[in-house]
């Protein structure tokens, strides 16, 4: 199995407010229909805020590109055996967000 991580533009979900608690309860179906699946790894919404860059030399700046628009806004990964579930599970995800999902594979730990 492969794990890929499912995201979405900080921004991106864009919806009225009153919306709000239709929208949570969709995903937290998703989230456990893959739970009940066992392909759900982990996932999180971030706070919106500009990410902190730590350089080699321990220099903390905001960035990495402050005039950038877009933030990570959330995630989830999940262990699926193909790119193509892996982009079903975007597409649940999508829907009950109601906003795109951007598809990454995550490459494997290294061996110890």
């Amino acid at each position: 199995m492969t794990q890929y991580m499912i995201a979405f533009d900080d921004g991106d979900m864009i919806f009225p407010e009153e919306d709000l608690p239709d929208v949570a309860r969709a995903a937290l179906a998703v989230v456990q229909e893959a739970r009940n699946a066992g392909v759900w790894v982990f996932g999180a919404g971030l706070e919106h805020q500009v990410p902190s860059v730590v350089a080699t030399d321990g220099t903390v700046t905001d960035g990495p590109y402050p005039e950038s628009k877009e933030h990570l806004g959330g995630f989830a990964v999940v262990d699926v055996p193909s790119r193509e579930a892996a982009l079903e599970w975007a597409a649940k995800i999508a829907v009950a967000c109601r906003c795109a999902q951007q598809v990454f594979e995550l490459l494997p730990e290294p061996a110890a």
